[in-house]
């Protein structure tokens, strides 16, 4: 929008004339101009063109999207609907794991192939931060990180809670190494990561004790032992069931400062968590120097110096984006979730304190209360969503009929990418994607290549896949959330 000034010679009358009168007029006059000359601009700003194909700055507000359905509050699952959707998944899907029925001791062989099965040593070359190629012998070392052969035959379970956000790698290392020098973006150890709150079971731990090798409900993979404090059994596992509690239903909130309890001051606490509240405070008590009208205080989970749990206060804005509970799964509520996070940079597993594709869409589904897989790969084929299958090439009518079908929230899977449907405009189906790439055909017919790196909305008709393919041709599945799985939609043309 243009800058707005006043017209010079009122300015310069009113300040000549040094009279209230006059400034009050003048002021009057102004206001009197400026709804006019501010609304047009504004309404052809929304309607402008963006750079990116197909999508306008009115697509970019979830109001737009939301006002195009027919019954946007359709409640798709209510809370008994999500419970059973997500026993499903944990009975179903094998990427799903229930960490509390882990055997106890733990025999070395399930150790060491979940450890094995992540940490394989790398087979091709790759680059650090500086573009150099990682030395065979750094990337040998990471093995004897493993300390495989401290493997006990059996050994106790530990559980812990997780006290900050933190990643989850393939090696107990901060190394990062990329497949090519100079793209420092994809990290391949980063695997993904977890949060404040989130229960583990720990399985092993490095050569250098610095790292734990832990299991939780969606990965298993090395967390620094710094973010992890060690628990009884029940008070970990228990932790997420206490009530009464507040969901994050922000892209992602912070705790309140406080000098006096570093462990809780300023922590970032992203979509969908669920804290349980601390009880049996009084009302008028200062928590970490303040009162506490104005905020919720949460109970979490702080290590000690020896690693062990406690519970501290936190303070948590009443102004920050919380819900009581976990919100209703409606079509309306998908796309505001969803476009919370618009905008945000590609974290490619977790990294960057972002997300990537799957962690994007899946911690949309977790301010619902929904449970999905981690990995795009798991989530593309898990059998406890209501899937449309595709072979690679088959049937073009097809998949145009189901693209045409898509209903806001359903999750279209390419290799190696997870989108959300948000709705139908201009006789395409739009998408809203964490993607760090983003290509289609520009007016010359050559591809463009956006390089959009974020949360970010387009059409899917237009975007390729590669050269000759575009991300239609290449759909290998749609999931949607559905009471019961309707018959047929998991068969394959």
């Amino acid at each position: 929008m243009k800058a707005l000034h006043l017209p010079p010679a009122a300015s310069a009358g009113a300040l000549r004339a040094g009279r209230r009168a006059c400034w009050l007029a003048g002021l009057l006059a102004a206001a009197a101009w400026l709804p006019a000359a501010a609304e047009t601009p504004h309404a052809a700003e929304a309607d402008a063109s963006t750079t990116v194909v197909g999508v306008r700055l009115s697509d970019l507000a979830p109001q737009h999207w939301i006002a195009r359905l027919p019954d946007p509050d359709r409640v798709i699952l209510d809370r008994a609907g999500i419970a059973a959707q997500n026993a499903r998944m944990r009975a179903e899907d094998p990427s799903i794991h229930d960490i509390a029925a882990l055997p106890d001791p733990v025999p070395a062989t399930l150790v060491r192939e979940r450890i094995q099965a992540l940490s394989a040593p790398p087979t091709r070359t790759l680059y650090d931060a500086d573009g150099k190629a990682v030395a065979a012998r750094e990337l040998a070392a990471l093995q004897g990180a493993l300390a495989l052969d401290a493997i006990p035959a059996q050994r106790r379970l530990r559980y812990g809670l997780v006290v900050h956000r933190a990643a989850l790698r393939a090696f107990p290392t901060a190394l990062r190494v990329f497949s090519t020098a100079g793209d420092t973006d994809i990290d391949r150890f980063q695997e993904s990561a977890l949060f404040p709150g989130d229960a583990v079971a720990v399985l092993h731990e490095s050569a250098d004790r610095q790292w734990l090798f832990v299991a939780s409900e969606r990965y298993a993979a090395w967390i620094e032992a710094k973010h992890v404090a060690l628990g009884e059994r029940d008070a970990v596992l228990g932790y997420t069931r206490r009530a009464p509690y507040v969901v994050v239903t922000g892209a992602t909130v912070r705790t309140t400062y406080t000098p006096e309890e570093p462990r809780v001051s300023a922590l970032q606490l992203d979509m969908g968590l669920r804290l349980p509240l601390r009880t049996g405070l009084a009302p008028d008590r200062p928590v970490n120097g303040q009162h506490p009208y104005a905020s919720h205080v949460l109970d979490l989970p702080v290590r000690r110096a020896d690693g062990s749990l406690e519970f501290a206060p936190a303070l948590l804005a009443r102004s920050a984006d919380v819900s009581a509970d976990y919100l209703p799964l409606t079509p309306a509520n998908l796309i505001r979730q969803a476009f919370k996070f618009l905008g945000e940079r590609y974290g490619w597993g977790h990294s960057y304190d972002a997300r990537d594709c799957s962690g994007f869409v899946s911690e949309v589904y977790r301010s619902f209360g929904v449970l999905v897989p981690r990995n795009t790969r798991d989530q593309a084929v898990s059998p406890a969503l209501d899937r449309i299958a595709f072979q690679a090439g088959g049937d073009a009518a097809r998949r145009a009929a189901a693209v045409r079908e898509l209903q806001p929230g359903d999750l279209v899977y390419i290799p190696g990418h997870v989108m959300m449907a948000i709705g139908h405009q201009d006789g395409m189906a739009y998408m809203i994607h964490d993607t760090n790439g983003g290509s289609w055909r520009g007016a010359d017919g050559g591809r463009v290549r956006a390089g959009l790196n974020g949360v970010s909305v387009t059409p899917l008709e237009p975007m390729l896949f590669n050269d000759e393919e575009t991300y239609v041709d290449r759909i290998t599945s749609i999931q949607r959330i559905r009471t019961v799985p309707q018959q047929g939609r998991a068969s394959t043309p």
